[in-house]
């Protein structure tokens, strides 16, 4: 049975697009984009640096360090090897964004 955490409002994700969250003592960054909230480890797998605080362009989170592009479906990085962490997300029908962090999806 999968664990659900509340971590964030989805009317406040909206207005600031990305959000720095602690489950379960595991840092996540949570993105909406293009209509849809995704979850990934917020620490990069490049170098240790907080994705949340990256920028997203083109559908792309990109990191603060060394500007890498993830796709934030897949965790996926653009011309490189490797892959980021993400986890499972839910929206509840009053707006509430669940993750969960039993285990993470790494499609590399």
């Amino acid at each position: 049975m999968t664990t659900w955490h509340a971590v964030a409002n989805l009317a406040d994700l909206k207005v600031r697009k990305r959000k720095a969250v602690t489950v379960e003592g595991i840092p996540v960054a949570l993105f909406f984009i293009n209509d849809t909230v995704y979850a990934l480890n917020d620490t990069c797998i490049h170098e240790a640096r907080s994705l949340s605080k990256g920028a997203i362009l083109f559908g792309k989170v990109i990191c603060p360090g060394h500007q890498w592009k993830f796709d934030p479906a897949t965790g996926e990085p653009e011309d490189q090897d490797g892959c980021q962490p993400t986890y499972p997300v839910q929206v509840t029908d009053d707006g509430e964004v669940q993750v969960s962090v039993e285990v993470p999806v790494v499609t590399s």
